[in-house]
This record gives C-alpha cells, structure tokens and sequence, in this order.
C-alpha cells in the first residue's frame, strides 16, 4: 500500500531503469503479477494515467480506498468485481456513511443519501448531489486524548463523525471530491472539485504534476488556479493547455490562471500537496 506520489516515484525509476529493457519489462510484471494478491492506493487521489501505468507495468489495478486516522478504512473498491478509477467504492462491513448538507452554522443538516455494506438510500431529489461525508460504526475512534472540546467539535449531536471531505455517490459508487477547506472552489455559482480538474490536466502526456487551488475573485468569488510541473524539455504555454482542457471538460471548471512552476510543488510527510501554502504564497504574490 502506499500513496500516489509513491507510485508515480515508482514509475519514474521504472522508466529510466528498466522500460528500456524487453526481459526487465516481463520479469517485472512475471514477479509483480505471481507474487503479490493486492495493491493498495490510498490517502490522496490517485490520477488515472498513474492506475494505468501501473496495471501496464504489473499487471495489477491499484485498488482504490479511502480512510483516515480516525475511522481507519471506511469505503473501498472490491477486491473482486469493478474498481472504478476516481471513486472509492463503498462502506466497509459495519461501516454506516452518510453525505449531508449542512445549514449555514452547522448545527443541523440534511441528509443527501444514507448507506452501508448492503445499500446506499438516496433521498429523493437528491441524486448525484454531493455534501459532507459523515461515518458511524465501532471504526470511528472514542475521543482525542485529553481533548474534550476537539473532540466535541468532530462529531454531529446524533453522534456521527464529521470528515471534512466532500464525497458524491454515483450509480452505486462513492467518489471523493476534496477537502472541504482546500479543495471545493466556488467561482461563479459552480461548485467545483479541484481534484477532478487535477485528474484532467494530469492526463496530458506534457505535464508531471499539477495543483488546482481557488484564489479570492472579485467577480466569481474564487477562480480557478492551477500551479503545473512540466515533465522536462516540455514546450506547452498557458493558452495551449487551456485550448486542450476546453476541449475535455467544462468552461466553468477551465483554469483562469496557469503558472508554470521550475521546481516541484511542496509536500508533507505523506506525500500530500501542501495546498494552504500554495493559497498563501499565490496571494502575497509569489
């Protein structure tokens, strides 16, 4: 198991090393595919070109799966059956989810849809709305130690656990759209998830890394922002990556903003853009 940022690192090695080679290429893959049952992606989204690099490589599809200190594993794609690149399935045995729309202080919600292992129960006229995601089930942990008030924080008044992440269930699938905080971008009355739009320009064969980030707009709101790493000896500018995106997805969801950067973008220690730095150094202007 690992995070994305691990695989793509992986691939890299691989390709400088190896890919070259016709029986370094199929011992790989031999090894890959004889020895290990699972392969595991988690923690972060993981970009389709990397899910396809990596079953191109070994012969597996990286099983997509989502959770948290806090509820350990909560939803995953099967290990047998369809994994759906970009969702992360459905709730664990004994796992109870919920996507809700809060009220404006938070003190109430609704609930969008409702389900477990077995079933998942939209609420009518609410289909493909996305919302918080809440969990209940003896995987969501007591409290934080010696942190009552934290801990008070987190949870709904009926007991469910607040996650922070906005999740969309779709034709029996949840699909996780970001954090909240640092990856919903209002701009003109859309809401929009920057990790889809990072899947998208991630996509082209030019480019290495990306982070879409929302910056204060005067006249949206927020506008679309994407920091992009070139892989090297890369020719493509701002108005030739936005001709390619309109072509794929959205106009509301087009990048206003493309800046290229020379080096990589910063990280934590497990591997996750550090997107509130971005946000800082973008607004004083660096």
């Amino acid at each position: 198991m690992a995070v994305p940022t691990i695989y793509v690192k992986l691939i890299e090695e691989y390709e400088n090393n190896l890919a070259s080679i016709l029986h370094q290429r199929e011992f790989v893959k031999k090894v890959c595919s004889d020895n290990i049952r699972l392969m595991i992606s988690g923690s972060a989204p993981l970009p389709l070109p990397v899910l396809e690099k990596w079953r191109e490589i070994t012969g597996h599809t990286l099983l997509e799966r989502y959770g948290m200190t806090e509820i350990g594993m909560a939803l995953t794609n099967p290990l047998k059956g369809e994994r759906k690149p970009g969702y992360v399935g459905k709730p664990m045995p004994g796992v109870k989810v919920k996507i809700v729309r809060f009220s404006p202080r938070k003190d109430s919600y609704e609930t969008l849809c409702e389900g477990n292992s077995e079933k998942t129960v939209v609420t009518p006229g609410c289909d493909k709305e996305s919302g918080e995601l809440l969990v209940k089930g003896p995987n969501v942990f007591k409290k934080y130690w010696e942190k009552e008030e934290a801990t008070k924080k987190e949870f709904t008044s009926d007991g469910w656990f607040c996650t922070g992440d906005t999740v969309v269930y779709i034709n029996g699938y949840y699909k996780v759209l970001g954090r909240t905080s640092a990856d919903i971008i209002k701009s003109g009355g859309f809401k929009i998830s920057a990790l889809d739009v990072e899947r998208e320009i991630l996509s082209h064969p030019d480019i290495r890394d990306v982070a879409v980030i929302g910056l204060p707009d005067v006249t949206w709101g927020e506008k679309v922002v994407a920091l992009i790493v070139l892989k090297n000896e890369s020719d493509l500018d701002e108005k030739m990556l936005k001709c390619w995106l309109k072509e794929r997805i959205p106009h509301y969801q087009v990048p206003s903003v493309v800046k290229f950067l020379p080096e990589g973008l910063p990280r934590n220690a497990m591997g996750k853009v550090n997107k509130k730095e971005l946000v800082a150094k973008m607004s004083r202007g660096k």
